[in-house]
């Protein structure tokens, strides 16, 4: 019998990392909900796959904290088992404004919470996946942003950044874990419809920037775990180090 194949998802919560858990979930995968304070949503996430057959548990853990990043895989490994997947989701904005208007303090929370935990969960996802320390193997999808590209000005300019560094860890760490069993790759979204838009100020931002669009619509986050469930597949088993911008043409 083939072992059940289990995922870690950041950010699980709500949003593109609710889909993507759900997706995975209704897929075969044994899901690890990760969530930072909205323990309600969490649940009735978690709830929504056990009541249809699947293997789920959700852990409240702060992703950008190296003793959270630890005890949330002790968690997986106690109570699923060995993780073949990781999707890097967990991610932030404030308030759009110019960079001169950025605080040191908003700009370094930015970072911690978009870079540092992705950079800590690779860490110990690579310890379990890698041949190098007797893994069989697995994938890493990197959520980063059309916003690394363009650099959102007079928006969000922090959190470009921070998405640029995701994409440079993304292509570093395919290439340095690529005859380990592992790759590693990374979804751009962009103008997608979920409530993050609300956290920098505008719900309805997408909705305003939508004509701007080749495909004149904004995204939903089932489409962007779509491609997240594709990259981490076996149909994608000779990808590595590549994105795939889920941005209706921008």
């Amino acid at each position: 019998m083939t072992a059940q194949k289990i995922a870690l998802i950041t950010g699980a919560s709500r949003g593109i990392g609710a889909a993507t858990a759900m997706l995975f979930a209704e897929r075969g995968y044994a899901v690890c909900i990760n969530y930072l304070s909205n323990s309600a949503a969490a649940e009735q996430i978690e709830q929504h796959i056990v009541q249809r057959g699947g293997r789920c548990i959700s852990v409240k853990a702060d992703v950008s904290n190296a003793e959270d990043v630890s005890k949330l895989f002790g968690r997986i490994d106690a109570e699923l088992g060995r993780i073949t997947v990781l999707v890097n989701n967990a991610a932030i904005l404030s308030t759009q404004c110019r960079l001169e208007d950025i605080s040191e303090a908003r700009f370094s929370h930015v970072l911690r919470t978009n870079l540092l935990s992705c950079f800590l969960c690779c860490k110990e996802a690579v310890k379990r996946m890698s041949s190098r320390h007797g893994g069989t193997g697995g994938a890493i999808v990197n959520v980063s942003s059309l916003a690394a590209r363009t650099g959102s000005p007079n928006e969000y300019i922090d959190y470009a950044a921070s998405k640029g560094a995701v994409d440079t860890l993304t292509r570093g760490l395919a290439l340095e874990v690529a005859s380990e069993g592992i790759r590693v790759n990374g979804v751009r979204p962009a103008l997608i419809y979920t409530d993050m838009h609300a956290s920098g100020g505008e719900a309805d931002r997408v909705t305003r920037l939508k004509s701007n669009i080749p495909m004149l619509r904004g995204g939903q986050p089932e489409e962007v775990a779509l491609a997240i469930f594709w990259l981490a597949s076996e149909q994608a088993s000779y990808v590595t180090g590549s994105f795939i911008d889920a941005a209706g043409g921008l």
